[in-house]
């Protein structure tokens, strides 16, 4: 299993990571409608989701690899009057409780390891997601040039590493397909998963294609001796 790698925001002057995902909102209302509450935000990066989720009402926790990121979301939180439980920690090795979370939302982050580590971060989405709660999630698709066509050095079957010059420049990034994503999510009960193509954007045809998953945690967790 290979260790995770933080992102290297002194190379990244990108605004977009400090917008929310369009896909935010709607699951926003969504969890609003189903009474949920505690809310993780899973590698928040530099706190777009955690500050969004806030300001919706959510009891939000935010972890990230990078101090960086963390330092920024402490900053930004402190400006906007908000409270949000702050860690550093690694994705691989959660620091909370069995059962704390009725929601936990991942947007581009949990493909930043190889197969091995996918498997591990699901089991501990899992244990850390109350019977019942939800999980969004993206996953990376096979069907993205960065998997097909541009020769990244491959760690297994599922797994490149980037060798780019920018913020993602060593980090792995996990790929699926359909059967993929249904396999990894067998203990879960999956609502609902959307395969899109963002084809153009930043000026010119692109070819960046993702899996988004919205999974439910069983009502009863089941328990291994």
């Amino acid at each position: 299993m290979t260790d995770s790698k933080e992102w290297n925001w002194k190379e990244e002057n990108n605004l977009i990571w400090l917008r929310p995902s369009e896909e935010s909102y709607y699951i926003a209302n969504r969890w609003k409608e189903n009474g949920y509450k505690d809310v993780l935000d899973f590698g928040s990066g530099l706190g777009r989701h955690a500050i969004f989720f806030a300001k919706q009402g959510f009891n939000v926790s935010a972890f990230d690899l990078s101090q960086e990121g963390i330092n920024h979301l402490e900053k930004w939180a402190k400006n906007e009057g908000l409270a949000v439980d702050l860690n550093v920690a690694d994705m691989l090795s959660l620091p909370y409780k069995d059962d704390s979370f009725d929601c936990v939302f991942a947007y581009h982050v949990v493909s930043h390891t190889d197969t091995q580590g996918m498997e591990k971060i699901l089991s501990e989405v899992s244990r850390v997601l109350k019977p019942n709660g939800e999980v969004y999630l993206t996953l990376c698709s096979k069907e993205s040039w960065s998997f097909k066509d541009t020769g990244y050095p491959k760690l297994d079957e599922n797994t490149v590493v980037k060798t780019s010059a920018g913020p993602e420049k060593g980090i792995p990034h996990f790929y699926v397909t359909l059967k993929d994503v249904l396999k990894l999510f067998a203990d879960f009960d999956i609502e609902r998963i959307r395969h899109t193509d963002d084809c153009y954007f930043e000026g010119k045809e692109q070819n960046s294609k993702h899996y988004f998953i919205l999974a439910k945690q069983h009502l009863i967790k089941e328990s291994f001796l």
